[in-house]
């Protein structure tokens, strides 16, 4: 990741803003220079294969003009037997080394690229909420998927293509002039005519090039977003229109690569006609000259043939500058990418937490505003939390409730006051063992597209079967999985949707059972259940409560009843503080909701 990291220093094509200045040079490729060199001796065998090959096809035209000048004149059969046969094995050669090169190089390619996506990922889960809060997903599936794509042709393919091309060009314009330089001067004179329309065209298929990749990429952001949501489309019955939008970028998609498709044609035809009227007009001159008696007809065909070869060279060039031109492209958007730095990260000298851990937590004068938004979601919060005991915190919508588990967690940091876990600054504490103390269920639940089972082992991943099927007991959810087709080994569709709303949950409490973490924070743990199922669920809970640390979030107060304390915010601050009953007695904010909820009940 090194070598892509820091490459782009905004995050513009990632945000829908347009850059400021284009840029028109391949320098982003060069950021895949560590990636490539990884593989020292892949790259030594291919370079080596490469240059075999490139050497073998050099050879043949010195075999053809000894054929054509001592073999058809001197009628020696045997010698054009041996040169035939010489022949055959310059080709065998030639076989064998292009197919050694085919391979070597493809496979750097397809290792380079996988080895990028492998940090592209794992950069982005490092990446906070406040990156994809502005990013669309399908953005980021694209440059996962497509860009990598693309890159891998420029670190396979198309590089190999070039360097032999270029050995190519190189050997053949030098064995030209050994053989003639009179006629090698007229293709001298030919050669910038070529190249100059090729630099210039070049630059306009990058440019051409990436506006297509921008294109898909919003493409696929849009069919991203509306298939992870196809029940509410279908439930709104707008089919027709989310196809109709998805046809029409789709369409400026297809326009942009169009114009690419374009721009790549008008180089090929200018290049062909440009080496081939170069060729012809060297072979007349040639012609005219073994006429007068000057060369031979072999070392004509000599020339002719190494003409051929530095044409078809200078051709394979202005191809594969076009795909190292998208390829730059690609990585440029890569680039960016994996310049955005995550907000939120371990310091350089982390501050360990105590061990054994407490599960004590403190708030300390918070207060803290969403990036996005312009109201605070918290105002001068403090609070503490002692070890194993359960706090619920309660309150109407927007009230700052679900802001208290993003800070814990530390999603975001507060712009004022402090938190402290086991009595260390989260701020100062190795992220990823603050994270380990907790287990969340959260209230959207989010399971993947893999069997039961590992779904619940997403909360302790080296957890053994009988550790899952423990939690799964405990959370309720034992009966209803071992009824599935496969039982644990049902492969659920993506984000649960076989299952319904209460069993997705109950699945979601079993994961956070079996991380076994010291502090459990519960946003609506019960709030997809039926009656009976809550009751359960909740008895599983309260085992599971026991000598842990608990942060409730609740609508439901009947569910909260028996907890230690009750936080009541209302407008992000903490207006009452309480047991359920001192906070009746009270008759503030939360008598009224308990009044509302009980009578709401009562009358059902």
């Amino acid at each position: 990741m090194r070598g892509l990291n820091g490459a782009g220093k905004d995050r513009t094509l990632l945000t829908g803003a347009k850059p400021e200045v284009p840029r028109r040079s391949l320098r982003p490729l060069l950021g895949l220079k560590p990636y490539v060199l990884k593989h020292p001796g892949m790259l030594v065998l291919a370079g080596v294969a490469l240059l075999i090959a490139a050497l073998a096809m050099l050879t043949l035209p010195l075999a053809v003009r000894r054929v054509i000048d001592f073999g058809f004149s001197g009628s020696d059969a045997a010698f054009i037997n041996r040169y035939f046969s010489m022949l055959m094995l310059i080709g065998l050669v030639l076989a064998v080394a292009s197919a050694a090169r085919f391979y070597f190089v493809n496979w750097i390619g397809e290792r380079v690229v996988a080895d990028l996506r492998a940090d592209v990922f794992r950069h982005l889960s490092q990446l906070g909420p406040d990156f994809y809060e502005t990013t669309h997903s399908g953005e980021v599936a694209s440059r996962l998927t497509a860009d990598t794509t693309q890159i891998k042709a420029a670190a396979g393919t198309a590089i190999s293509q070039a360097l032999r091309s270029a050995i190519m060009l190189v050997g053949a314009l030098a064995m030209m002039i050994v053989t003639s330089p009179g006629l090698s001067f007229l293709v001298l004179i030919a050669i910038p005519v070529i190249v100059l329309p090729l630099i210039a065209y070049g630059r306009l298929v990058r440019r051409r090039s990436r506006r297509a990749q921008d294109t898909l990429a919003e493409a696929s952001a849009l069919a991203v977003e509306n298939l992870t949501a196809v029940r509410t489309m279908q439930a709104f019955t707008n089919e027709r229109f989310v196809s109709d939008r998805f046809a029409k970028a789709v369409e400026r998609a297809f326009d942009a690569a169009r114009s690419g498709l374009q721009a790549r044609a008008g180089l090929t035809a200018m290049t062909i006609f440009l080496v081939f009227a170069s060729i012809v007009g060297v072979l007349w001159y040639g012609a005219d000259a073994v006429v007068r008696g000057e060369i031979t007809g072999g070392r004509l065909s000599q020339f002719v043939l190494y003409a051929v070869f530095a044409a078809a060279a200078l051709a394979q060039l202005s191809e594969v500058w076009g795909e190292v031109s998208q390829a730059a492209g690609a990585a440029e958007r890569i680039a960016e990418l994996l310049a955005v730095k995550p907000q939120i990260r371990t310091p350089d000298r982390p501050v360990p937490l105590p061990e054994p851990a407490r599960g004590e937590i403190s708030f300390r004068h918070v207060s803290f505003r969403y990036p996005s938004r312009d109201e605070s979601a918290l105002t001068d919060v403090s609070f503490d939390v002692a070890s194993g005991e359960t706090v619920a915190i309660v309150g109407p919508s927007g009230a700052g409730k679900s802001t208290v588990f993003n800070l814990l967690l530390r999603f975001y940091d507060p712009e004022a006051g402090e938190i402290r876990v086991d009595g260390v600054p989260i701020g100062q504490a190795d992220l990823v063992q603050l994270r380990k103390r907790m287990a969340l269920v959260p209230q959207e639940v989010a399971l993947f597209a893999d069997t039961v089972a590992e779904n619940i082992r997403y909360g302790s991943p080296h957890a053994s079967r009988e550790e899952v099927e423990r939690a799964a007991r405990l959370a309720q959810a034992h009966e209803f999985i071992t009824a599935l087709p496969q039982g644990y080994d049902t492969q659920l569709g993506e984000r649960g949707v076989s299952l319904s709303g209460g069993q997705r949950q109950r699945i979601d409490i079993a994961r956070a059972i079996l991380r076994n973490a010291p502090i459990l924070l519960l946003d609506e743990a019960t709030s997809a259940l039926d009656a009976e199922s809550e009751v359960a669920v909740q008895k599983a809970l309260e085992e599971v409560m026991r000598g842990r640390t608990t942060l409730v979030i609740a609508h439901r107060l009947a569910t909260i009843q028996k907890a230690d304390r009750i936080l009541v915010f209302d407008g992000g601050r903490i207006i009452e503080e309480g047991s359920h009953a001192g906070l009746i007695r009270q008759g503030g904010l939360y008598a009224r909701l308990a009044d509302l909820q009980f009578a709401g009940e009562a009358a059902q």
